[in-house]
């Protein structure tokens, strides 16, 4: 009955936008006719690593200072997927994660690897600048413990051998070493280190074994290549070859193979797509005199655009975005920019809404309780319904996107209990965060405002519209840019934000009565 009274709320939601199910869909791989297209997911799902356990296949990807952190995904066929958890409830090891001494935007938790043994889920993962952590639960969905070794490995590669002895592969582009650190029977502790491997600028090393074949892939960032080496021992001498490199929207630099129920293999990959951030390519492999091509025997290293379903008979899936705030807890599509305070943020002081109590803050860049969710392509349509009850004088709460360029259409609570749209754009710099307001104060009335964000990723530009009435609207402040930049944004790709902060006072609050997303 939950879950039908959940199906019947969010079918609400979508009505009162408008929209049918079919609209909402911003972007569906799987084709209805047992074939899928490339990419899996269209969003910034980064660094993936994924695993098959009997029947089910598991997904996890990085998150950086995001919170909670480090989202895991299941399908029962690898390419329709949905969210089933979180390994990090709330960030720790640093104050930065809480936003403090200029947050954690680039850094915070890299890439991760998974691997299930004797009944137990791992996961090793490296928060940058702190000790590697290894991750273990029985059950996908949690709750995870951790425990750290004694060195920080990069990106590391967890394997278990047939003996079952455990074994990380880590390596750093600009030291062009593969190191192999073995570990203790419970994975608390390195036993040895040894340099099995050189190849100058790869990073993100997995290993598996396949028939009595150790395989090592690389990711060659530099060159968005993925290299594969094999060898009859895990300390070498490797064979390397190059397997696929970026062309278009098919290549990609990081990724490995996961078996099938039948025994065939499939790739994964991750490219590099602009301003939505990293996605994941999946790949028919077939092998040649031992080693794995990607794609076809008809077009060999060549990820497809578009082919047969690895598993037929699966229902379509998705992770969910739409959101009427009716439950007790966010949906596990929602994240926090960093860790949240949670005492300014409810969905129990008005049931139905997301509250969001202004965090004191000179800009959106240093604001804490921004949520977000993933930006979806190739053009998504979000939009919220707020009410303007709570806006307090000095107080910026709205819509917008989270990244390189921040764009925000924002209720400006004025003097006099009266309140206006703002619109600016923050742009993430070296120097710092930079503001330009486009758009001051657009004055409006009432007792709700509907706030739009669509974004383009084939054109790397979106634009923010308002309207009174839910029926007419009107766009605000221009065009902006949509862009992916690790130096000096959020090492993601743009995000949709929902935000609430003021710099001075102690300020109001925003409650916001439902989110939709759908193509446009």
């Amino acid at each position: 009955m939950m879950v039908k009274a959940a199906w019947l709320a969010s079918a609400t939601v979508l009505a009162m936008a408008g929209l049918s199910a079919a609209q909402a869909q911003v972007w569906r791989s799987d084709q209805g006719d047992g074939t899928f297209r490339n990419p899996i997911l269209y969003a910034d799902y980064p660094d993936p690593d994924i695993i098959r356990v009997g029947e089910d296949f598991y997904f996890v990807s990085t998150t950086f200072a995001n919170a909670p952190g480090v989202t895991l995904l299941h399908s029962r066929d690898l390419v329709n997927w949905k969210i089933v958890g979180h390994v990090v409830p709330r960030l720790d090891g640093s104050p930065k994660f809480d936003l403090e001494d200029g947050g954690s935007y680039r850094t915070g938790f890299f890439a991760a690897s998974l691997r299930h043994h004797g009944g137990t889920f791992y996961i090793a993962i490296t928060p940058v600048g702190h000790k590697t952590r290894i991750y273990r639960s029985k059950a996908i969905t949690g709750p995870w413990t951790y425990n750290e070794i004694d060195r920080e490995a990069f990106d590391p590669g967890l394997f278990f051998d047939d003996d079952g002895k455990a074994y990380i592969a880590t390596s750093i582009g600009s030291d062009g070493t593969v190191t192999l650190l073995s570990l203790n029977k419970d994975l608390t502790a390195v036993t040895s280190s040894k340099v099995i491997h050189y190849v100058q600028g790869i990073e993100g090393s997995k290993l598996i074994k396949r028939k009595g074949t150790y395989y090592l892939f690389n990711a060659l960032p530099r060159r968005l290549e993925l290299l594969v080496s094999r060898s009859k021992s895990l300390d070498g001498p490797w064979e390397t070859r190059p397997q696929i490199s970026t062309s278009g929207k098919t290549g990609g630099h990081q990724g490995a193979l996961v078996d099938l129920p039948d025994g065939r293999d499939f790739g994964f990959v991750m490219f590099d797509a602009g301003s939505i951030g990293r996605m994941t390519n999946i790949s028919p492999v077939h092998w040649v005199d031992g080693w794995p091509v990607w794609g076809t025997p008809e077009q060999p290293g060549r990820v497809p655009d578009r082919a047969l379903k690895p598993i037929q008979g699966q229902p379509f899936s998705e992770p969910p975005t739409t959101d009427n705030f009716a439950g007790r807890t966010l949906g596990l599509q929602w994240q926090w920019n960093h860790n949240p305070d949670n005492s300014r943020w409810s969905l129990t002081q008005r049931p139905g809404f997301l509250r969001l109590h202004a965090t004191r803050a000179p800009d959106l860049w240093s604001a804490r309780n921004t949520l977000v969710q993933k930006g979806q392509g190739p053009r998504a349509r979000a939009t919220i319904k707020a009410s303007l009850a709570g806006i307090r004088q000095g107080d910026v709460c709205g819509l917008g996107t989270f990244g390189k360029f921040s764009p925000q259409l924002a209720i400006s609570g004025e003097s006099g209990g009266r309140r206006s749209l703002r619109m600016q754009v923050t742009e993430s710099t070296v120097e710092g965060p930079k503001t330009e307001v486009r758009e001051r104060a657009i004055a409006i009335r009432g007792g709700n405002v509907w706030l739009r964000t669509d974004l383009d990723f084939t054109s790397d530009l979106g634009r923010v519209a308002y309207s009174l009435d839910a029926r007419r609207w009107t766009y605000v402040g221009g065009t902006f840019p949509l862009k992916f930049d690790w130096r000096t944004g959020t090492f993601q790709g743009e995000q949709i934000a929902i935000s609430c902060y003021n710099p001075g006072a102690k300020g109001g609050f925003l409650d916001v009565d439902s989110f939709t997303l759908a193509k446009f």
